[in-house]
């Protein structure tokens, strides 16, 4: 179908429609424009754009700003977590569902609640129905089962919903039977309603249209079974490096001899944009080594170590031994460098024996902390120890001179706790913020290809392509074709040589 043909399908008096693109073909411009439409056709109620990632939820305010008046965007979990709220204690859920939903990851659970809420009280669904008379379903692919029936029950209550998303970026159903089931679900989908589809490369038009051209081929080979073939005279915008990974355990570390490391380190030397993709986030902290912690993580949206780290002052508030504990677990979960043998176990001595002997140099600054904590054994204290152990840090004090911190974002929102009244407070409101202020990854950083779905980008590199990677599963065929559409001018691919993915034929 041309664009014109899916803009017509999507503005058409069609109850339901499903749009199927592949990456970077259109699906959330097409998105955006019928919110447009729909926004100012609407006599009440409003436009409700839903999501699965905090980049799309960005990509969507930035193209709807016109009439965000008349346009929610919300992920659909924040969505779903709300109706939770509104109805908690039929649905068994403690006031604060969303601060419980986050600490013990429970989206699944409040997803469940909600759509049985949803498919049995004709009233709540009707209600939401009125409110959201137009629904826009970004990525749905991703959706859960019961996502999607939460979903359904709207559009039975009345709402007119429109789905785009791409069979091939199904990536969070995991490397069991879930992405199957998602794949039967979307397949379903496609025949309900009106149906279309798009495939021009938009995305590479102000790039290498070649590069485009080729992902998209590529998809076409990874939907079928088949291998890419890196084989002949490459594309413009295509690289593939050649390397082994010398590490002495593969699984554990990534290192290079000399030879195979000088165009990778050349490449992110000379980029004034890279992004640096992997597989999972054992091997982004691997990279992170490789590239003398040259680059910044992105981050994402998510902050599972701060969120362990509220619930942990919320449990321990008062008890400074327990407070320590939890500031030892953030610390070591955002730091590289700070050991238990040089750092940690000294702070936590302090604490116990209550700071009563006098010590100098490296001793002495760990018994401040300690102190710190000692005093304050709240949200307050914790950020202040925080805040200590960065300057000590970024002074480069002798003891600390090989202390990272990897994770930076996430360590400031815990050194920001200590500014508000509660911590519950405090997570909350940094939540929100971040959650408006639509941040976007520095120039050069590593990310797990998960985190960097609904982002796009100049350049990317892909390492390490090999078997562990990217093995010949369903699962890891999509999680492979959403990293190689990410860049739209140069793509380079780390292919390993002793151990390749049997996803490239060489």
């Amino acid at each position: 179908m041309t664009d014109d043909d899916v803009a017509s399908l999507l503005c058409s008096n069609l109850g339901l429609v499903t749009i199927e693109a592949p990456a970077g073909c259109g699906k959330t411009y097409q998105g955006a424009n019928y919110a447009l439409k729909a926004a100012d056709r609407l006599r009440a109620g409003r436009v409700l754009i839903l999501t699965h990632t905090h980049a799309a939820r960005s990509v969507f305010a930035d193209r709807t700003r016109g009439v965000s008046d008349r346009v929610e965007i919300r992920t659909i979990d924040s969505f779903l977590t709300e109706i939770a709220a509104m109805y908690h204690r039929s649905l068994d859920f403690p006031a604060g569902v969303g601060t419980w939903a986050r600490e013990h990851s429970a989206y699944e659970t409040v997803a469940a609640r909600c759509k049985e809420l949803l498919e049995n009280s004709t009233s709540v669904a009707g209600a939401a129905a009125m409110r959201y008379p137009i629904i826009i379903c970004d990525e749905h692919q991703d959706a859960s089962a019961d996502q999607h029936a939460a979903v359904m029950a709207l559009h039975k209550a009345g709402s007119i919903v429109r789905f785009l998303g791409d069979s091939m970026q199904i990536i969070y159903g995991g490397p069991g039977k879930g992405t199957r089931l998602a794949l039967d679900r979307w397949k379903s989908l496609t025949k309900l309603g009106g149906f279309g589809m798009l495939s021009n490369p938009h995305r590479w038009r102000s790039g290498s249209l070649g590069l485009g051209h080729w992902v998209l081929g590529a998809r076409e080979a990874l939907e079928r079974g088949h291998s890419i073939s890196l084989a002949g005279t490459l594309t413009k915008g295509l690289t593939v490096i050649h390397a082994s990974n010398s590490a002495r355990f593969a699984r554990k570390a990534v290192n290079m001899a000399t030879e195979d490391r000088r165009p990778v380190s050349a490449l992110a030397r000379n980029s004034q944009q890279l992004l640096i993709l992997t597989v999972g986030n054992d091997r982004v902290d691997h990279l992170n080594a490789f590239f003398n912690r040259s680059m910044r993580i992105w981050e994402g949206h998510s902050r599972d170590e701060l969120a362990a780290l509220v619930a942990g002052i919320r449990r321990c508030s008062g008890s400074a031994p327990d407070i320590t504990e939890a500031f030892l677990s953030f610390v070591g979960g955002t730091c590289t460098g700070f050991t238990a043998s040089a750092h940690g176990g000294r702070v936590r001595q302090e604490v116990i024996e209550t700071c009563g002997k006098p010590t100098g140099g490296l001793p002495s600054h760990l018994q401040a902390i300690s102190r710190t904590l000692l005093e304050n054994p709240d949200h307050r204290g914790v950020a202040l120890a925080l805040r200590r152990l960065k300057d000590l840090i970024s002074a480069r004090t002798p003891g600390f001179t090989e202390i990272s911190i990897d994770l930076k974002s996430e360590y400031q929102d815990g050194i920001k706790l200590g500014g508000f009244e509660s911590v519950d407070l405090g997570l909350t409101e940094i939540t929100r913020r971040r959650t408006f202020s639509h941040p976007h990854p520095p120039p050069k950083c590593i990310s797990t290809i998960h985190k960097s779905k609904g982002l796009e980008c100049d350049n990317a590199l892909i390492m390490m392509c090999d078997r562990q990677s990217f093995s010949n599963t369903d699962y890891k065929r999509r999680l492979l074709y959403v990293g190689l559409s990410r860049a739209m001018k140069n793509l380079t691919l780390v292919v390993c040589r002793d151990n390749p993915s049997p996803l490239f034929s060489l």
